[in-house]
């Protein structure tokens, strides 16, 4: 099976080093023999309809606006959506993907995508360090999630979108005890890092949402002991 990984304007929603995520999806498949490629789209151009994993990252208040402008025009993400093709989204892609979310010091609302049961309005503090949070549902070592936060914005869940870990270190969505939200094959958290390369076992995750069956897991010790220098790094 071929898979499609698909960078949403980079141009904009790019600015931490999110586009990391992409090339480790790409790399975990190669070493299982998956042929995976990297689409690389920027506003003006159409989102493929082919595309089975989509990735936004980061960006400032005026990128995400535009961003938002651009892919209601395009409707390529939409029916991406539609039709079970896996969003990841960081830090402001998070942002985005809900209902509302907010710019500027005033705090103005702003019409997001609607593909996340999400609203975001600015916290009390902003959220900048490492984090450590623990994976809902999971057992074990990979459970752990690392990263580092820097967001201005809360996210507040609705009912149709379960939070995806608990906070041990850092503030997540609002400073309420979760972090990240996930809907249906619809994935948002607030880490870069970028995180996928520092938590392999989401990236196995959505490359298992997206194929359709699990994936064996890689034998990479060198791989293990950084993550374990990352876990102790946060713990203190």
């Amino acid at each position: 099976m071929s898979l499609e990984i698909v960078q949403v304007y980079q141009s904009l929603l790019g600015i931490y080093g999110d586009q990391g995520n992409g090339k480790v999806l790409q790399k975990r498949c190669e070493w299982r023999g998956i042929d995976a490629h990297v689409t690389w789209i920027e506003p003006g151009q159409p989102l493929p309809d082919t595309g089975d994993i989509f990735l936004l990252g980061g960006g400032e208040d005026g990128a995400q606006t535009a961003a938002v402008r651009e892919l209601k025009a395009d409707g390529g993400l939409h029916r991406a959506v539609d039709r079970g093709a896996v969003v990841f989204a960081v830090c402001a892609g998070y942002q985005i993907l809900g209902h509302t979310f907010g710019v500027g010091d005033a705090d103005e609302p702003r019409d997001g995508l609607g593909l996340l049961d999400v609203t975001t309005t600015r916290g009390p503090e902003r959220a900048v360090g490492e984090v450590l949070h623990r994976w809902i549902g999971k057992e074990g070592d990979d459970a752990w999630i690392t990263g580092f936060e820097n967001h201005g914005g809360y996210t507040h869940l609705g009912t149709d979108a379960m939070p995806l870990a608990r906070v041990e270190v850092g503030i997540g969505n609002a400073n309420d005890g979760t972090e990240g939200a996930l809907q249906g094959n619809v994935v948002g958290m607030y880490p870069h890092g970028p995180v996928l390369p520092r938590n392999p076992a989401i990236a196995d995750w959505l490359l298992e949402l997206a194929l359709g069956h699990e994936l064996d897991p890689l034998d990479l010790p060198l791989h293990d002991e950084l993550r374990r220098h990352r876990l102790a790094a946060v713990r203190g």
